[in-house]
C-alpha cells in the first residue's frame, strides 16, 4: 500500500481488488514514477483570408514546424485565427496582419516580432525557437 500513498492521484481500491494485482500495483507504480508531459506550448498566427502575406507565411510556417533539429517546434501547438470571427481581433489586428503571438503560461499572449515575407524556413524555424526559449 506504500505506493497508492505515494501517488499524485487518487487510487482507486477497486482496482487493488482484481485477481491480477501485482499487475495493477505496477501500473500504479509506472504511472507514479513516469514524468508529467512538459507543458504545452502555443503560437498562433491572426490572418485573414484573401490575405497574400498571411497565406505566405502559413506555408512557411507549416514547413518550418516540419523541420526537425536542435530547433525543432514540434512541442508548439499553431493555431491559426481568422480576424473576422471576432470584432475585437479585427480592430487589433485589421492593419497588422500577419501577427504572431506566443501563449505565456498564464495564458496572456506576447505578440512577436513581424518575421519577414522574405526570410526562409531554417530561419523562421530558429527565430521561432528563441522565443519560445
Amino acid at each position: 500500500m506504500a505506493i497508492a500513498a505515494a501517488t499524485p492521484f487518487p487510487v482507486s481500491f477497486a482496482l487493488l481488488r482484481r485477481p491480477n494485482t501485482r499487475w495493477a500495483l505496477k501500473r500504479l507504480a509506472a504511472l507514479a514514477s513516469s514524468p508529467s508531459p512538459p507543458p504545452q506550448r502555443k503560437l498562433i498566427i491572426y490572418s485573414k483570408p484573401g490575405c497574400c502575406l498571411c497565406d505566405g507565411l502559413k506555408e512557411k510556417l507549416h514547413a518550418a514546424f516540419a523541420l526537425g533539429g536542435s530547433d525543432s517546434l514540434k512541442d508548439i501547438e499553431l493555431q491559426v485565427r481568422n480576424i473576422l470571427d471576432n470584432p475585437e481581433w479585427e480592430r487589433l489586428y485589421q492593419y497588422e496582419i500577419p501577427v504572431l503571438a506566443r501563449v505565456l503560461s498564464d495564458g496572456a499572449e506576447e505578440t512577436l516580432p513581424r518575421l519577414s515575407p522574405r526570410l526562409g524556413v531554417e530561419t523562421i524555424q530558429k527565430k521561432l525557437a528563441a522565443a519560445f526559449r
